[in-house]
């Protein structure tokens, strides 16, 4: 998800001649949200309220697709870090770039949930708890980091103006939402006790750290809106970013209330039902009345002009986010609109991810989406 005007090479880093690896030059870590794209079609179409043949064997599929992917650009990355470190540090040290490193954790994790979701009708539960125990430990830890380091670059070592600030910003300290939200999947496959009450807390301790982080950027990001006007044509799409910590977050609440009984006393586990409804009806509407603004300001893009950029990747992953919170609500409150809320959304997602696939595969293709950024 960059613009094809790139600030690394408006500040004059040259690309070096290097011949090994030369495609995985200019590989950044956007690239990631083409798995976190992938994957969430399966996690959100696992649990959809409407069931139709064959759908569980499209979800697995795509999970697998997503899985592949997810190993092809690990090791694209490794390669961009082992020969290009000079671009890997630019990364780094571009406060257009470095947010994206928070893309990683999440694919990891997405992936991860799909494993257990659905990928385990093919290689069976214990492979499926294995794997999704491998990939949230790494995702998570990875995103932990993410949501400091990012941050401390931003404040120490980037320059930025009050008229960058850009949806972006929320990826690295999203990435612990994620964690909370397909963290209690692995709750009933460990020992009942303490086992099972850490992981849920420790989930719900980083529900809230992701929660109160992206309160602390919104303001920024509207206020940046209203005071500088609509974002540059290329980044329009990523004010769909902002659906990411709503979406999941309300995901994540249900998730809790879905794995608390049995696992907390009586009291607490009352509490964490009511939170998951008390606090995701009126997210769930702010999240629908987001969409619909940054609907409006992407269609006025495209009428502008915008042409395809890996931005458009940000109308996957945040979508999905809310069709997993509209099915917890869903769940919950017993209303027929959360259902057809998550049953829309998720044809929209579906749409929007195909169309990215295919101009993601004919840039990958054409070389256009490899090259180095224009000036």
């Amino acid at each position: 998800m960059v613009t094809t005007a790139h600030p690394v090479a408006a500040a004059g880093y040259a690309p070096a001649p290097l011949t090994r690896a030369p495609a995985a030059r200019h590989l950044g870590p956007n690239w990631y949200a083409a798995v976190m794209g992938t994957a969430v079609i399966a996690n959100a179409g696992a649990t959809l309220p409407y069931r139709f043949t064959g759908l569980r064997t499209a979800c697995t599929t795509v999970w697998a697709l997503s899985f592949v992917l997810l190993l092809v650009l690990l090791a694209a990355r490794t390669a961009h870090w082992i020969h290009h470190r000079d671009q890997a540090r630019a990364h780094l040290l571009d406060p257009a770039v470095a947010p994206f490193y928070g893309c990683l954790s999440m694919a990891l994790l997405a992936v991860g949930g799909g494993t257990l979701l659905v990928g385990k009708d093919w290689i069976g539960t214990p492979a499926a708890v294995a794997v999704d125990t491998v990939l949230f430990t790494l995702g998570t830890a990875v995103g932990l980091a993410a949501a400091v380091a990012v941050p401390y670059l931003m404040v120490v070592r980037h320059r930025i103006s009050a008229d960058q600030a850009s949806p972006v910003w929320l990826l690295p300290v999203v990435a612990p939402m994620v964690s909370a939200a397909v963290g209690p999947l692995l709750v009933p496959h460990l020992p009942a006790g303490q086992a099972q009450q850490t992981l849920l807390y420790s989930c719900f301790a980083m529900f809230g750290l992701s929660l109160l982080a992206t309160l602390v950027m919104l303001p920024v990001i509207f206020a940046r809106l209203v005071t500088a006007g609509p974002l540059p044509l290329a980044l329009t799409p990523t004010l769909f970013l902002v659906l990411g910590p709503l979406g999941q977050s309300t995901t994540a609440a249900n998730k809790f209330a879905d794995v608390a009984p049995g696992v907390v006393p009586a009291p607490l586990e009352g509490g964490f039902v009511a939170f998951a409804v008390l606090y995701g009806v009126p997210v769930m509407g702010f999240a629908l009345m987001w969409l619909a603004l940054a609907g409006s300001l992407v269609v006025r893009a495209r009428r502008d002009g915008m042409g395809f950029a890996m931005t458009w990747w940000a109308f996957t992953f945040p979508v999905g986010t809310c069709v997993t919170g509209a099915e917890g609500l869903g769940r919950h409150t017993g209303l027929l609109f959360f259902d057809w809320l998550a049953t829309g959304l998720f044809v929209f997602l579906v749409a929007a991810w195909a169309v990215a696939l295919v101009h993601t595969l004919r840039g990958v293709v054409s070389g256009r989406l490899l090259a180095a950024p224009r000036r």
